[in-house]
């Protein structure tokens, strides 16, 4: 491995006194085989964004635009690493506290609300019989009014939450038949607020497979335009990505007779199954949902969080507007929940004024603020993602009819029921394809009899015929691995 590090520092030191070079300049000023050199130059290029260009006489010329700086090894990069992992550490923890902040607010405090709206009514009844036993007649009777009024409220709140009522329906109770298991509450409230795991985590990866699959389908070779079928990236893009690639999967550039580029891999055909090849269409990306949880089961939750951010505004409220309660006889009279409160809270210190405006006002208004508002983001960045991944999905559709047509070519032809395809603004999307093929071959534009421009790629209609004669001279012999000669077994 050392031996290998060393070789490639030779060919980056010598790439860095120059800003492009040939495989032949690098051989010569390191007289490492040529072999190497091609096998390396690839992965210099991905790591120092280099760029190919194509010369006069048909070589290819490895240049380098930019300042040269390891996109993976130097400081910055390192330090851009550090701060990555950093924030997905401190955004996992910030999840986790948060996820337990939410069980203790949203059904700890909405259960406490509960407990002190009973208490309420107890100590109303208790008073207003206290009051009518002493010849009062009634005289906390709207107090007590509203206190079973609001405890009536809140009885109804609870008995038809998701918190009491079973999770299948009566006719469910009968039913033989299993039914699938639902979320466990935390996790529905947490799909909620943070939504689902990302649908493209590994899309990468599908991505890969699919690109290699169709790489060993076509005798080791693919394209630049191919490439873009499969990614949905520009040409500028899709180079710098393809050059990863070819590090990753030991591929090179190589010319074919009419100075095309292509990527060859030979040693991606070095499998012993050459007749199975199981993803040879492109994937495409997968929209994001806001949730799993029924609308019914969100609904419940907001009027959780409502009733929560209700009580915990008047707590805070009244912890300002209710003043000093001075004396046990203002006790006696009072008619409102904040007073008994107040009254119990009395019993173990002084003035608990400040710690209603705190833990019953302040933190459940906070709570309910970040109970709306993570969601409320959440929705129009998946959104905007989800129109990104619309885009991309849609170019990887039109780059391929493009490449499979390539003349006579109607912007309609781009339109398709996949869901994951359908953009915002068709025309846009299609002249967006149209544009980006465009930079590789410029088309020829022509007026039909309806007024809708056709479009013929006539060089890439020729680069596609180089292609394909480049792989016709390929002997795919020298590429199997034959029969066993050896097995440890024996």
């Amino acid at each position: 491995m050392q031996n290998e590090n060393a070789v490639y520092q030779k060919v980056v030191e010598s790439l860095k006194r120059r800003k492009s070079s040939t495989v032949a300049d690098i051989a010569a000023a390191t007289a490492l085989p040529l072999s190497a050199v091609s096998e390396l130059l690839p992965k210099a290029a991905d790591e120092y964004s280099g760029h190919l260009r194509v010369t006069e006489s048909g070589e290819i010329l490895y240049y380098f635009p930019n300042v040269f700086s390891s996109r993976y090894r130097s400081f910055s990069a390192k330090i851009k690493k550090l701060v990555s992992r950093f924030t997905v550490f401190f955004k996992k923890a910030l999840v986790l506290l948060f996820k337990i902040w939410i069980m203790v607010m949203l059904i700890g405090y909405f259960i406490l609300f509960l407990l002190i709206a009973l208490a309420s009514v107890f100590l109303s009844v208790a008073a207003r019989l206290n009051n009518n036993g002493s010849g009062t007649g009634g005289s906390n009777s709207e107090g007590s009014s509203f206190s079973f009024g609001l405890f009536d409220i809140l009885f109804r709140i609870w008995f038809y939450s998701e918190i009491t009522k079973p999770f299948n329906n009566y006719e469910d109770r009968y039913d033989k038949v299993p039914q699938k298991q639902k979320n466990p509450m935390h996790k529905a409230i947490f799909s909620f607020i943070f939504g689902e795991e990302d649908p493209n985590i590994n899309w990468d990866d599908q991505k890969n497979k699919a690109v290699i699959s169709y790489i060993q389908s076509n005798k080791g070779v693919i394209s630049l335009v191919e490439y873009m079928t499969f990614s949905g990236l520009n040409s500028l893009e899709a180079q710098k990505e393809i050059l990863s690639f070819c590090s990753k999967f030991e591929g090179s550039p190589e010319l074919t007779q009419d100075a095309t580029i292509v990527y060859r891999f030979d040693k991606l055909l070095l499998r012993s199954d050459n007749n199975n090849f199981n993803e040879l269409l492109p994937p495409i990306k997968r929209l994001k949902i806001f949730s799993v949880n029924s609308k019914t089961k969100n609904i419940v939750f907001t009027l959780i969080n409502t009733f929560n951010l209700i009580f915990g505004g008047y707590f805070f409220y009244q912890s300002f507007a209710a003043g000093q309660l001075l004396s046990e006889e203002s006790y006696r009279s009072a008619s409102n929940i904040y007073a008994y409160v107040h009254l119990l809270l009395g019993l173990i210190m002084p003035d608990p004024h400040n710690l209603i405006r705190i833990v019953l006002g302040l933190v459940p208004l906070l709570f309910s603020f970040f109970f709306w508002i993570i969601p409320l983001i959440r929705f129009f960045k998946e959104k905007k993602e989800n129109e990104n991944n619309k885009l991309q999905n849609f170019k990887i559709f039109g780059f391929n009819k493009i490449w499979s047509l390539l003349k006579n070519i109607d912007k309609f032809i781009f339109r398709t029921p996949v869901n994951e395809c359908k953009v915002r603004d068709f025309n846009e999307a299609a002249q967006i394809v149209i544009n980006d093929i465009g930079v590789i071959s410029m088309p020829e534009i022509e007026i039909n009899e309806e007024g809708r421009e056709i479009y013929s790629f006539n060089e890439l209609e020729k680069e596609k015929q180089a292609l394909i004669n480049y792989r016709l001279s390929i002997d795919t012999n020298k590429t199997k691995i034959g029969n066993t000669v050896f097995d440890s077994s024996d």
